[in-house]
């Protein structure tokens, strides 16, 4: 395999094929704010997301990973397909992630490790799968290692541009 071939199956297919996850998940961050997606109700005296997933963060998140979908469409011809499912996989993982902390009493803000940084990628990657184009287990390994190095770089970069209050 060439140098080509090598980084475009480890490296550069599997960043173009997880990218509309990745820009659903960290769009929210930036435009975000607003009304709570569960409009301030609980589920057994806990909030069901919180106030932090707001209406307007799912759909900024949506419309950034539908708009990277459609870009994609240059690139493969099961692009929107897939795109659409990482998508919509990024904003339910992200809630079920949200969802399960609230459950189990951890506030808002507060960091728990794996659940914050992969329940969107684990979601998205479940979703797509029915569409084929996986990367290989290689280019998977890649994309996890990328993704805890992304959420924790962005996250940072955020705190210090003061989008988010805390870096993580």
């Amino acid at each position: 395999m060439s140098v080509v071939g090598f980084l475009y199956s480890f490296l550069i297919y599997p960043i173009i094929f997880i990218l509309p996850a990745w820009i659903a998940n960290g769009t929210p961050v930036i435009f975000g704010g607003g009304k709570p997606l569960d409009m301030g109700k609980k589920l057994g005296g806990k909030p069901i997301f919180g106030k932090h997933k707001t209406l307007r963060g799912t759909l900024s998140g949506v419309i950034g990973g539908f708009i990277i979908s459609v870009l994609e469409l240059a690139f493969f011809n099961q692009a929107l397909a897939i795109g659409f499912a990482l998508t919509i996989g990024a904003i339910v993982g992200d809630l079920i992630g949200s969802f399960i902390k609230r459950r189990i009493g951890v506030r808002e803000g507060v960091s728990v490790a794996i659940l914050d940084q992969y329940s969107f990628f684990v979601v998205a990657l479940i979703l797509a799968f029915p569409f084929g184009g996986l990367p290989n287990v290689v280019g998977l390994v890649v994309l996890i290692v990328l993704t805890g190095l992304l959420h924790r770089g962005t996250n940072v970069l955020a705190h210090k541009a003061k989008i988010k209050q805390v870096p993580w």
